[in-house]
């Protein structure tokens, strides 16, 4: 779907490790409008940040364009972007524990990934748990930042179902590691 959708208009100049730079320099000024509650431009721009985990990995699969980097900085920009959201966002929406819960799986996942695979000199890559639970994470965070900007106040238990949901399946990328 992204690739027939969204690869044909990516110039091919572009590479995935740029897509990944890019998240992280979003991740600041993604923070600094949440933290201003200016939802008009934090929930677009969370969006967009998240949307590049997807064109990053779709384009490094699809042109041929993995690289060692990127298998390493993908997933850190990944971890800081959810992580910083749940420490700004998360935890003073929803609960502080659940947020430290959110970053106590991200970085053990990153921890496990690096002493079990990456120590060995091995090419790591996002699991299919990873993935799901990333997409879990991005849709439940974007759940509690529509209901800021709305007002709708239904989709805060949406989005504790999905990032709790997200939880389960970190485990399940954990186990998948080698935990």
């Amino acid at each position: 779907f992204v690739q027939a959708l969204f690869l044909p208009f990516i110039p091919r100049c572009v590479r995935p490790n740029h897509l990944t730079v890019v998240r992280m320099c979003f991740i600041p000024v993604v923070l600094f409008f949440i933290w201003r509650e200016q939802w008009d431009v934090a929930v677009p721009l969370f969006l967009f940040a998240g949307f590049t985990d997807v064109l990053d990995g779709t384009l490094a699969r699809v042109r041929r364009q993995i690289t060692r980097w990127g298998t390493i900085a993908d997933p850190v920009a990944d971890k800081f972007l959810i992580g910083s959201v749940a420490v700004v966002f998360v935890a003073r929406e929803i609960h502080p524990v659940f947020a430290l819960l959110i970053i106590a799986m991200e970085l053990g996942i990153i921890l496990t990934v690096f002493f079990r695979k990456a120590k060995r000199g091995e090419m790591v890559s996002a699991n299919w748990a990873g993935k799901i639970k990333m997409l879990l994470q991005v849709i439940g965070i974007t759940a509690l930042l529509l209901a800021k900007w709305f007002g709708f106040d239904f989709f805060v238990p949406v989005s504790i179902s999905l990032l709790s949901l997200a939880l389960i399946f970190a485990l399940i990328s954990l186990y998948t590691y080698g935990l």
